[in-house]
C-alpha cells in the first residue's frame, strides 16, 4: 500500500512539472490582453455640452445634471415643469445600442431615428453617440425637432 502511495504522488508531481512547460493556450492569451473596445477612452462630459440645444430654446431652462466620461444629461424646464431629459452618450464599443438603429426608417438629418417605448426617441450619431430625449408630455414629433436642435454636425465631426 505504501509503494501505491509513493507512485500515485511521483505520478501527481510528474503531471505538475509537465503542465508547468506547456505553451498558453488561446483562452489564456485571450485572458492577458488588455485592449478592447470597451476599454477604448470615452470624450470627456463636459466636451459634449456645447451640442445640446441652447438654454431657453423655446422658451425652456436647460440645466445639466449629470455628467460623466462618455455621457452628459440635461433637463429641460418650462415654468418649473420638467419637460424633458435629453442625453448624448458614447455608444462606440455599445454594439446593443447600436444594432437598434439597423432598422431605422426615419431620420433627423443624416441620423437615424428610433422611437423607444412610447417615451423616448434617439438618433446615432456617426455610429458613435446616442442623443436620447425622453418626456411623459412631448409626443414623437416634439421629441424629434428638440433632437434636430442638437448640433448634430459638429457631434459627427472626430
Amino acid at each position: 500500500m505504501k509503494l501505491f502511495t509513493l507512485l500515485m504522488g511521483v505520478g501527481a508531481f510528474a503531471v505538475l512539472l509537465t503542465g508547468c512547460g506547456k505553451e498558453p493556450s488561446r483562452w489564456d492569451q485571450a485572458a492577458t490582453q488588455t485592449v478592447s473596445a470597451a476599454a477604448a477612452p470615452k470624450v470627456e462630459g463636459a466636451k459634449l455640452n456645447a451640442f445640446f440645444p441652447a438654454d431657453g430654446t423655446d422658451g425652456m431652462s436647460r440645466v445639466f445634471s449629470q455628467e460623466k466620461d462618455g455621457f452628459v444629461e440635461a433637463k429641460l424646464k418650462k415654468d418649473g415643469q420638467d419637460v424633458a431629459t435629453l442625453s448624448i452618450s458614447d455608444a462606440s464599443a455599445d454594439e446593443g445600442v447600436k444594432s437598434k438603429f439597423a432598422s431605422a426608417s426615419d431620420k433627423v438629418g443624416d441620423h437615424p431615428l428610433v422611437t423607444v417605448g412610447k417615451n423616448q426617441s434617439a438618433v446615432l450619431v456617426a455610429n458613435k453617440y446616442q442623443v436620447k430625449v425622453s418626456s411623459q408630455t412631448l409626443d414623437p414629433d416634439a421629441r424629434k425637432a428638440l433632437l434636430s436642435k442638437f448640433d448634430l454636425a459638429g457631434l459627427s465631426k472626430p
